[in-house]
C-alpha cells in the first residue's frame, strides 16, 4: 500500500465499471476533488493497474463480464501487494446477501447506485482516512492491528457459516463500532501533529524567556490540567465558568478569556492561587502555552479510549467464536470488575442515571477476570439502553453457600413476556439496525457457562433483574 497520505486529495483511486458513462463521471467527479484517478472498464485491466503501481483505494462495480467485482476484490485481497488496498463496491445490486458477499470477499463499504455524489466523496474520504491512520499507527499500536486482523478472520468465519443471512446487520453494526473509535483516533492524531509542528521547535526558548516565577505558574497550569480526575457535564462546566468570572473579575482585564480556557484545561478549584500569574506581562502567552499542553495530553487520552473500545469489540467476537483454552484462571475480585466497568461508562451515567451499590463482603474467586468483566460490560450497557440513560441500575451482590450472587436491576420498560425465554439466542435482538448484534447475551451465557455459573432474567414493567451465580473454588 502507498506512503501515509499527506493530504486526503491527493489520493490515487482506481475506478472499475465496464458502462463508459459510469466511468467518466465516476473519473470526473473524483477528478474535480483533486484526487488522481486511474479509470479502467474491466477487471483484468484493474488487476494488472493494481499490481504495477497500487492505488490507495478502489471504486469496484460488481456486474462485469469474463470477470466480477467478486473475483476482482479475491484476486487482490489473495496478492501481498494489493490486500490492504481498501476496496469499496458501487453497484445496482441491491439484495442483502449480495452485500454480505461483497463483505465476505474484503469489502470495506458498499454504495448502491443510483448513488449520491456526496455520500460517494464522504465515504471515500472516511476509509482514506481510516486508511491512512492505520499505517500511522501500525508500529505504535500493534495490539489495534491485531485486534482488526483478528475482526477480520472472525467476519469470515461468520460468514461462511450457516447464518449469512443475519450475518449482513451483524457486520454493519461492527463496522459503525470500528469506525467511531478509528475517527476519534484521527482527529486525536491531528491534534499531536499540529502541536508538535506549532510548538516543539519553539519550547527551548519559550522556557529561556520565561522568569523563574513565570515558569512556576506555567508548570503548576499544566500539573493540573493533565492530574484532573474528575468529569463534568456541560452544564456544570458552563457553572464553574461562571463562578470563576465572578471571581477574578475585579482581578484581571480578560474574565471571560481566561475563565474559559481554565475551564477547557478542566482546571476549576483554587483559583485564588492564580491570580498574580494574570498580573504578570506574560501571562496570556503562559495560559496559552500551558492550554496546548493540556489538548496534547487530552487527546493522548482519547487515543487510549479508542482503542480500548475497539478491542472490546473484537474480543466479543472473539468469545462468540472459541475461547482461548491457554488462558489461565487467577484469582480477582468481583467488585473490582464490576467499578472498572462503572468507571469506563462514568459519562453515560453521569447524564441521568443513579447507580445504587449494595455490595456484600465477597471473597476472590478464580475465574477468567477479563471475560467477566465483558460480562458486566453486557450487563450494565443493556441496562443503560433499557432505560435510555435515565433512571436507577442497582446492583447488589452478596456469597449464598457455595456460590457468589450478582444482580443487576434497571427500571427500564422491561422486557415483553414473549421475548424473554429468545434473549439469550445468538443474533436475536430488539434493537433497531445498526445498534445490536444480537450476540451480547449469547455471550454472557458462555462465558458464564465456561465459570460454571448460571444467568437468569426476570421482567415487569420499570423492574428488570440479571442474576448471576458463580461458584466459588
Amino acid at each position: 500500500m502507498n506512503s501515509t497520505l499527506p493530504k486526503p486529495n491527493r489520493a490515487n483511486i482506481l475506478v472499475v465499471d465496464d458502462t463508459p458513462e459510469n466511468l467518466r463521471l465516476l473519473a470526473g467527479i473524483l477528478s474535480e476533488k483533486g484526487y488522481q484517478v486511474r479509470p479502467v472498464p474491466n477487471g483484468k485491466l484493474a488487476l494488472s493497474a493494481a499490481q504495477k503501481m497500487p492505488p490507495d483505494l478502489v471504486l469496484l462495480d460488481i456486474m462485469m463480464p469474463e470477470m466480477d467485482g467478486y473475483e476482482v476484490c479475491q484476486r487482490l485481497k489473495d496478492s501481498e501487494v494489493t490486500k490492504d488496498i481498501p476496496v469499496i463496491f458501487i453497484s445496482a445490486i441491491n439484495d442483502v446477501m449480495d452485500k454480505v458477499k461483497a463483505f465476505g470477499v474484503g469489502g470495506v463499504d458498499f454504495i448502491t447506485k443510483p448513488f449520491q455524489v456526496e455520500e460517494v466523496l464522504a465515504r471515500i474520504d472516511t476509509h482514506l482516512k481510516i486508511c491512512s491512520l492505520q499505517q500511522s499507527l501500525q508500529e505504535k499500536n500493534q495490539d489495534l492491528a491485531t485486534a482488526i486482523h483478528q475482526l477480520q478472520a472472525t467476519q469470515e468465519q461468520l460468514i461462511q457459516s450457516e447464518k449469512m443471512a443475519a450475518l449482513g446487520q451483524l457486520i454493519a453494526g461492527i463496522a459503525h463500532e470500528i469506525n467511531t473509535p478509528l475517527g476519534i483516533i484521527g482527529s486525536s492524531i491531528d491534534n499531536i501533529a499540529n502541536f508538535w509542528d506549532d510548538n516543539l521547535v519553539k519550547m527551548p526558548q519559550f522556557f529561556q524567556q520565561l522568569s523563574g516565577e513565570s515558569q512556576t505558574y506555567f508548570l503548576s497550569l499544566v500539573y493540573r490540567a493533565t492530574h484532573q480526575e474528575s468529569s463534568f457535564t456541560s452544564k456544570e462546566k458552563r457553572k464553574f465558568k461562571q463562578l470563576i468570572r465572578d471571581l477574578i473579575r475585579e482581578s484581571v482585564e480578560n474574565p471571560e478569556e481566561i475563565a474559559d480556557t481554565l475551564v477547557d484545561m478542566e482546571i476549576y478549584q483554587d483559583i485564588e492561587q492564580l491570580l498574580p500569574l494574570f498580573k504578570l506581562p506574560d501571562w496570556e502567552v503562559i495560559l496559552n502555552t500551558a492550554y496546548q499542553f493540556s489538548s496534547f495530553k487530552r487527546s493522548i487520552n482519547l487515543i487510549q479510549r479508542a482503542t480500548a473500545k475497539s478491542g472490546k469489540v473484537v474480543f466479543a467476537l472473539k468469545s462468540y467464536a472459541h475461547f482461548d483454552s491457554k488462558q489461565e484462571k487467577i484469582q480477582a475480585n468481583l467488585h473490582d470488575g464490576i467499578e472498572t466497568v462503572l468507571t469506563l461508562y462514568q459519562n453515560q451515567l453521569k447524564q441521568g442515571i443513579e447507580v445504587v451499590k449494595n455490595y456484600g463482603n465477597l471473597p476472590k474467586i478464580v475465574c477468567y477476570p477479563d471475560e467477566l468483566n465483558q460480562v458486566w460490560t453486557n450487563l450494565i450497557h443493556n441496562a443503560l439502553q433499557a432505560m435510555d440513560y435515565k433512571g436507577t441500575l442497582t446492583i447488589e451482590t452478596h456469597q449464598q453457600e457455595a456460590n457468589i450472587v450478582l444482580k443487576f436491576t434497571d427500571n427500564g420498560k422491561g422486557i415483553p413476556t414473549e421475548v424473554l425465554p429468545k434473549i439469550f439466542q445468538p443474533f436475536f435482538t430488539t434493537k433497531s439496525a445498526g445498534e445490536g448484534s444480537g450476540l451480547g447475551l449469547d455471550i454472557v451465557r458462555k462465558i458464564l457457562e465456561k465459570h460454571e455459573g448460571t444467568i437468569a432474567v426476570e421482567s415487569v414493567p420499570g423492574q428488570t433483574t440479571f442474576t448471576v451465580s458463580l461458584p466459588i473454588y
